[in-house]
């Protein structure tokens, strides 16, 4: 954290899930919301986050980067990352390893050689 409370020095930024997880849960902790943030309530903010996010987009072209969102869509995909790291600091879920689970349990759904490059779901093709 920077010394004013306000947050990591971009310089001192950790990469990696538990180190940002880490960071998560010192902000947190710091201003004693804990007992605010139950797994019910931050999942809730998790989905408002996201769809703040997705708003971002409504009525636009599919083809439209909005370039003229740029910061509101970095500020909205990291009040996502927030929330879900948040949650899983309340839920008791190491992300990492949910994450390779995931991955591995999607390529036994999706091999390579049967979806490249198609849009069907698994029971689809």
């Amino acid at each position: 954290m920077s010394d004013d409370g306000h947050g990591a020095d971009e310089a001192d930024l950790p990469h990696d899930l538990r180190a940002l997880s880490s960071v998560v849960q010192g902000f947190m902790d710091e201003r004693h919301w804990g007992r605010y943030h139950t797994p019910k309530n931050v999942a809730a903010a998790l989905a408002v986050e996201a769809a703040e996010l997705q708003e971002i987009y409504l009525w636009r072209e599919p083809d439209d980067p909005c370039d003229d969102k740029r910061t509101e869509i970095e500020d909205e995909a990291a009040d996502v990352l927030l929330c879900l790291l948040n949650f899983c600091n309340r839920a008791g879920v190491d992300l990492g390893p949910a994450l390779l689970r995931k991955l591995d349990k999607a390529a036994q759904k999706y091999p390579v050689e049967k979806v490249r490059g198609r849009r069907e779901k698994y029971d689809e093709y």
